[in-house]
């Protein structure tokens, strides 16, 4: 097979001369080129310029959850055999990664090679700001470009309501499109065809967030099945129980994923900080260059939560995020470790301190 007809046969999938150019050591060795469309118990489906591929990924590095291979990535595999195998895959543009347990230091990788992560969120609850904070972060952290879609919008039939829960979003999720959307009667779905048709998107949220209703939306056709969400409080149960990636019919890749319960901040500093860029900006200029934005004199972000210009949840919500990746990021790095010991030293040191001038005062 000619690379001219490699090329079109893949192009749907995202194949590019970069990509092209990235194999080219792999090309010579007589591998196939082909994208990862899903991953289960140690063998993948792999769509190549002949097909979809069933192989077995053994070869590469099974023994970190960091290096294994995920839905998304570009293999090298081999062209023949029973079983075939991944020999390698290309390296990866952007990765979307979460934390496998909060008592444990490892990183888990979502999908790889993502150019937009859709955060589903359900209208048919009440909005959960700070789990969107937080899938955000995630995000923005990644290398993607973070989209909002307030699902199930048909259930928020007031214009005016609608409006308000959009403008909550968009507070909490600066410089990211917020969309509300109907799956049921199709509203706001041609403005997300026309985002997600250049590139790769991975759809993410919570079980019952709508993800797999959304996703058929965009197929046009219903490929992921579907189940109702509880009542009581609009969750459901994990429709999606791998990560698929399916070509959209407008152009385009989407990754479906199972709905997360659980989204665990993985060394995501520069996304959290993204999320709360309002707060960066002020933070720069506090008096201090190192103020943690508490009770020190001149900080400039408590001072905005003084005349009401930062909402306190806000800020409650970022020392939350900043807090939680520090201790991931701690467990693998024993100099952070040690300062952080430090630092509880001295807030132990300061707040006998106080208690001693205070009784000193009492008596």
């Amino acid at each position: 097979m000619t690379s001219t007809s490699v090329f079109s046969a893949l192009a749907p999938y995202g194949w590019d001369s970069a990509w092209a150019d990235a194999f080219t050591p792999y090309d010579a060795e007589g591998l196939l080129p082909g994208r990862v469309v899903r991953v289960d118990r140690g063998q993948c489906d792999v769509v190549t310029a002949d097909g979809v591929v069933r192989a077995d990924t053994a070869f590469v590095t099974p023994h970190d959850p960091m290096r294994v291979v995920c839905t998304g990535d570009w293999v090298a595999v081999e062209p023949a055999g029973s079983p075939r195998y991944v020999s390698a895959y290309l390296p990866r543009r952007t990765a979307f990664v979460r934390s496998t347990s909060s008592k444990r230091s490892e990183g888990q990788i979502l999908a790889a090679n993502v150019d937009h992560a859709i955060v589903a969120v359900s209208l048919a609850v009440e909005l959960d700001l700070g789990r969107i904070e937080r899938f955000l972060a995630l995000a923005w952290e990644s290398g993607a470009q973070p989209v909002v879609v307030l699902t199930k919008a048909d259930l928020v039939p007031d214009a005016v309501t609608l409006s308000h829960l959009v403008q909550d979003v968009e507070t909490t999720a600066p410089g990211v499109p917020v969309l509300p959307v109907s799956a049921v009667d199709g509203d706001g779905l041609e403005v997300l065809v026309a985002l997600v048709s250049g590139g790769t998107s991975v759809l993410l949220g919570q079980s019952g967030a709508g993800k797999s209703t959304l996703a058929n939306a965009l197929l046009g056709e219903d490929v992921m099945e579907v189940q109702a969400a509880r009542e009581v409080d609009g969750k459901g149960r994990h429709t999606t129980t791998t990560r698929n990636l399916l070509a959209l019919p407008g152009g385009g890749v989407l990754i479906d994923t199972p709905g997360l319960r659980g989204v665990g901040l993985w060394d995501a500093e520069t996304g959290v900080g993204q999320v709360f860029s309002e707060i960066e900006e002020l933070g720069e200029r506090c008096r201090f260059h190192d103020c943690a934005h508490e009770a020190e004199p001149g900080c400039a972000v408590l001072a905005a939560i003084e005349t009401g210009e930062l909402p306190e949840r806000r800020l409650e919500s970022y020392r939350k995020l900043m807090r939680e990746n520090q201790r991931i990021v701690a467990k693998t790095d024993a100099r952070l470790r040690a300062e952080i010991r430090r630092d509880w030293k001295r807030k132990g040191a300061e707040g006998r301190a106080a208690m001693e001038a205070k009784r000193g005062r009492w008596r």
